[in-house]
């Protein structure tokens, strides 16, 4: 067998079966006779990375829907077979040059059938665009124009997108694996791949922060596909499949391997709506019975929310405390590869600063020559930025870690330190970076200076200050909104103040006054327990602190922090 462009191919083989009863072995005997009659194994090729369809698995064999699928019907027209998958663009052109007999799967096209025939289609393929969860909504082909858009190379959609959306900027990769990766890493715009396998492989490499933003193209019509000339073949291929769909085989292997992804779910809501319905009618059936007791009930609702509101206290602390242990444990585990990278950058530095008076010694008397893959006249000015960029990265990450190390500390609660406003700040920001990057692309911090200290706990603090500018981030609607966030020292009053202003879509005036009751909240469906304020407020108090809103629907909302400054000499301050 010739293997050539199989690098990372798998081959698998099926062999005929023998059947034990005579009638059938006879039907066999009528089946295998046109396969009897030469003795060339049929060479099958696919693609080997895409899930659920076809794939090679943990154990480096073929696998998926179609393997299974053309197993069964060599089974069943007594042929043997010997599956060979590789990258798409590598078992197309060997099919072209004929180190392949037939692709077990392939989309349909007009275009297509100048060079290939096509059998029935033994399954529909869709296709989505995928992008970063909350960077875009639905997304129509006219939208592609001057996007870079991740397509798997000589796919049926890298065809379909430059001639659909010959504006888009095409990026071409190997596998759906390479398309979605390279999205997830923040690359480019878009990646246009088939909906179940991108569905199958975000979750199988858990890749949590994409998701499907539009079907631009119908679905397409997936099944056999050979070179023109070869329809003999394929007929062969096309009875097989026919007697798998009448008997329910075929059927089987598709609920099998694509049923789990495209089932629907339950239509729960409409569960829920005919569950209320029944519960109404049960409740005016009892009304009359019930009313005696209605006192007794009121109680029992009383206690049972009373204890609901104790155990969700409890797991909160519980999780909290969770929480710390863990973060301990990561920030543990992370230093120790930080530390050696800080380490062993500078060394690297100064090394390269040593060597570089030979390197251009050298440049100089031979010309230009090659460093790590790259001409040494563009190297000598790139190595030692990027040395630097990456000791300021390795220290960023101590620095951050540090912070989580300190905020999750379990300390004691005495209000006994002498704590700077602007450095508790400047670390609840580097905490919640990610959150403020993700939701606004204005936000802006205004430090006051000569702020005096004030007495109290400074990781206690540190908590509110992150449970504001959360909030603040929560309440925005899109990344154009902004924040702000400022101290500043109130002379008159010998107070600090820190105020977080965001331009999100506000508070309702009913609300406005509940904000600092305990499981009070607006985000109930987000998974909000109405805690965070009400512990803040709680914190600001023992501080000697306030704690005050001011917000206009639509506008947005303020929040303000006062505290007492530590007393001295306040000329200092002013």
């Amino acid at each position: 067998m010739n293997e050539t462009g199989l690098e990372q191919g798998q081959k698998t083989r099926g062999s005929r079966l023998r059947p034990a009863s005579p009638w059938a072995a006879l039907l066999w005997l009528v089946l295998a006779w046109p396969a009897a009659a030469q003795d060339d194994i049929i060479r099958v090729g696919g693609d080997l990375n895409y899930p659920p369809y076809e794939f090679i698995n943990e154990r480096g064999e073929p696998d998926g829907y179609n393997t299974e699928l053309t197993l069964a019907i060599a089974e069943v027209m007594g042929m043997q077979v010997e599956l060979e998958l590789g990258h798409w663009q590598q078992v197309r052109r060997r099919l072209l040059d004929g180190e392949l007999d037939v692709l077990q799967g392939a989309v349909f096209s007009p275009e297509r059938t100048r060079q290939f025939a096509f059998s029935p289609p033994h399954a529909l393929i869709n296709h989505s665009l995928f992008a970063r969860r909350g960077e875009a909504a639905e997304v129509t082909l006219a939208e592609l124009a001057g996007r870079e858009v991740i397509v798997q190379r000589d796919s049926i959609m890298h065809e379909q997108l430059s001639q659909l959306a010959p504006d888009a900027l095409a990026v071409p990769v190997d596998t759906h694996s390479d398309a979605l990766r390279l999205l997830a890493s923040g690359r480019h715009d878009f990646a246009l791949v088939a909906n179940l396998p991108g569905l199958y492989l975000g979750r199988e490499l858990e890749l949590s922060n994409l998701e499907p933003v539009g079907h631009p193209f119908p679905p397409h019509r997936y099944g056999y596909m050979v070179t023109k000339g070869n329809e003999a073949l394929l007929a062969r291929f096309s009875e097989g499949l026919a007697i798998l769909k009448n008997t329910g085989r075929q059927q089987a292997l598709y609920d099998k391997w694509l049923g789990p992804l495209e089932s629907p779910g339950l239509p729960w809501k409409k569960i829920g709506l005919a569950a209320a319905l029944v519960s109404l009618l049960l409740l005016l059936g009892l009304a009359a019975i019930m009313i005696w007791n209605r006192t007794l009930r009121r109680e029992v609702d009383r206690r049972s929310r009373a204890l609901e509101r104790q155990q969700q206290q409890l797991l909160q602390a519980d999780k909290m405390a969770s929480l710390g242990i863990l973060v301990s444990g990561v920030a543990h585990e992370i230093n120790n590869p930080s530390g050696l990278l800080l380490l062993n950058l500078p060394v690297l530095k100064e090394t390269y600063l040593d060597a570089e008076e030979i390197l251009e010694a050298h440049y100089h008397r031979h010309g230009d020559f090659y460093l790590g893959g790259l001409p040494y006249s563009r190297m000598r000015d790139e190595i030692p930025a990027m040395l630097e960029d990456m000791l300021t990265s390795a220290d960023r990450i101590r620095r951050i870690v540090d912070d989580l190390r300190d905020f999750a500390r379990q300390g004691p609660g005495e209000l006994n330190e002498t704590v700077d406003l602007n450095a508790v700040v400047a670390t609840a920001i580097r905490l919640v970076d990610t959150s403020i990057r993700q939701a606004s692309h204005h936000f802006e911090v205004s430090y006051g200076e000569g702020l005096p200290p004030f007495r109290g706990n400074g990781q206690r603090i540190e908590q509110v200050v992150i449970n504001l500018i959360v909030n603040a981030c929560q309440a925005l609607t899109n990344p154009e909104q902004g924040i702000t966030v400022s101290t500043r020292y109130l002379a008159g009053a010998h107070e600090l103040g820190l105020e977080v202003r965001d331009q999100g879509r506000g508070i309702a005036p009913e609300h406005l006054s509940r904000l600092r009751d305990p499981f009070f909240t607006t985000k109930r469906e987000q998974g909000g327990i109405g805690l965070g304020l009400a512990v803040s407020t709680g914190i600001v108090q023992e501080h000697g602190g306030r704690l005050e809103y001011d917000s206009t629907p639509g506008q947005g909302t303020t929040a303000t922090l006062t505290l007492p400054a530590l007393k001295g000499n306040q000329s200092d301050h002013q």
